[in-house]
């Protein structure tokens, strides 16, 4: 991974960084979409936990999200307790190329999910980057179904 993986990571890990407490019992999460190292769009997940971070960055960056790099402090969902699509269908339709992942998801219920959907659609992942920047983010948040903060 480049130093602009890295730059980009921090950015959504910012992102996150600045709704901690304000997003219900959803993680606080960000997510930066780049194309050919550009920003194109930006998101946190938003007060009370919806619209995910995924959705917000995907909606900004419109149609230039075909062919970008999505950095994700949180392993995108993969399924959606309220049903609907999830950040990982949302990615595949949206055409993202890379997705870039600090942390997985740590809930028994959707843990896992978002990784195998992008996998199977073909989508590259890089997993784990500024792993340990990113954990202080979720120091705090327990997913229904896991005991204590995630791992």
């Amino acid at each position: 991974m480049s130093a602009l993986d890295e730059d980009l990571m921090r950015r959504a890990i910012d992102l996150a960084r600045a709704v901690v407490g304000n997003t219900g019992d959803n993680p606080a999460v960000g997510c930066v979409v780049a194309l050919d190292g550009q920003v194109v769009g930006e998101g946190a997940t938003a007060p009370g936990g919806r619209p995910h971070a995924e959705e917000r960055a995907l909606k900004q960056a419109g149609d230039r999200a075909r062919g970008a790099v999505a950095y994700v402090t949180m392993e995108p969902c993969g399924a959606r307790s309220a049903g609907g699509r999830s950040c990982a269908e949302r990615m595949i339709g949206a055409g993202v190329s890379r997705v870039v992942v600090a942390s997985e998801d740590p809930s028994t219920f959707a843990g896992g999910k978002g990784l195998a959907r992008l996998r199977a659609a073909g989508v590259m992942l890089d997993l784990g980057l500024l792993a340990d920047e990113a954990a202080s983010l979720y120091s705090s948040y327990t997913p229904a179904g896991k005991a204590g903060p995630p791992a």
